[in-house]
């Protein structure tokens, strides 16, 4: 009997998904498909190459859709107190056997988290555990900045003449060998002015500018080119080194601009 490819990958993809679950049955591993909230008494022991304990106290344990574990207490801010970033392992096992004291209190459970490119190990032990609760957050759709270089440029094409009185928009990105510049201009000279943006101005910055006009001033259809280095802050050295090279120093209040910008109808 003829078996065909299509046949073949479906029994693959069984086997392979009987094997998965096979495997992770077998040793007892956690397979987290959302984010995990633990709120318990917990102690942790991390080894490897570097070794760290937490004493037990209450505290709260987010395990993420990649299997990384993080420890979190009420002290400090954003950063857990330790953790194991993916790509790592996570195995929930058992607590071991109570002993004959009476006295010694059985964990409720154990995770053990290992590090998949290295020897490092995560044991966090629960001593009792007061939530836990698991949460499908879904997509995320990211941190979307405001005032980032993208829209100090915009606005600052919008409203150019902030550059001087009858500056005029040639475009946005101004092609280049070495890049494109932020915005290229003229002035009411009609002279070409090439505009770098930052939103923190630093040496860096000027030296970018500067690499940009010096090639740009070449070019005998575009010369002279000015160059104005426009950011929210500019740190003292850039300043100084900008104006010793010629270059102009603009700095931009993005709140104010974002809040004069021009909203009538336009073509393009």
């Amino acid at each position: 009997m003829a078996f065909g490819v299509s046949q073949w990958w479906v029994s693959w993809v069984s086997w392979q998904g009987f094997l998965t679950s096979w495997v992770d049955g077998a040793w007892g591993l956690a397979r987290v498909g959302a984010v995990r909230i633990i709120v318990a008494d917990c102690s942790a022991l991390y080894s490897g190459r570097l070794n760290a304990s937490l004493p037990l106290a209450k505290r709260v344990l987010l395990i993420k859709a990649d299997n990384s574990l993080l420890i979190f207490s009420e002290l400090g801010s954003y950063k857990p107190l330790n953790w194991m970033a993916a790509p790592c392992t996570i195995k929930e096992g058992e607590p071991p056997e109570p002993d004959d004291d009476p006295e010694t209190s059985t964990p409720e459970k154990v995770f053990t988290v290992y590090a998949d490119k290295s020897s490092d190990v995560l044991e966090v032990t629960l001593q009792k555990i007061y939530s836990d609760q698991t949460f499908d957050l879904g997509q995320d759709p990211g941190l979307v900045k405001d005032g980032v270089e993208e829209h100090l440029q915009h606005y600052l094409a919008e409203q150019i003449e902030r550059i001087g009185e009858g500056a005029k928009l040639v475009r946005r990105e101004y092609p280049t060998p070495i890049g494109p510049v932020d915005i290229m201009a003229t002035d009411a000279k009609g002279e070409h002015v090439a505009i770098e943006i930052k939103r923190h101005g630093n040496i860096d910055g000027v030296e970018q500018l500067t690499r940009y006009c010096e090639l740009l001033n070449r070019d005998p259809l575009l010369a002279p080119v000015h160059g104005i280095f426009a950011a929210q802050t500019i740190a003292p050295q850039a300043r100084v080194l900008a104006e010793d090279r010629g270059l102009r120093c603009l700095l931009l209040d993005y709140e104010e601009m974002k809040g004069t910008e021009d909203n009538s109808l336009r073509l393009f």
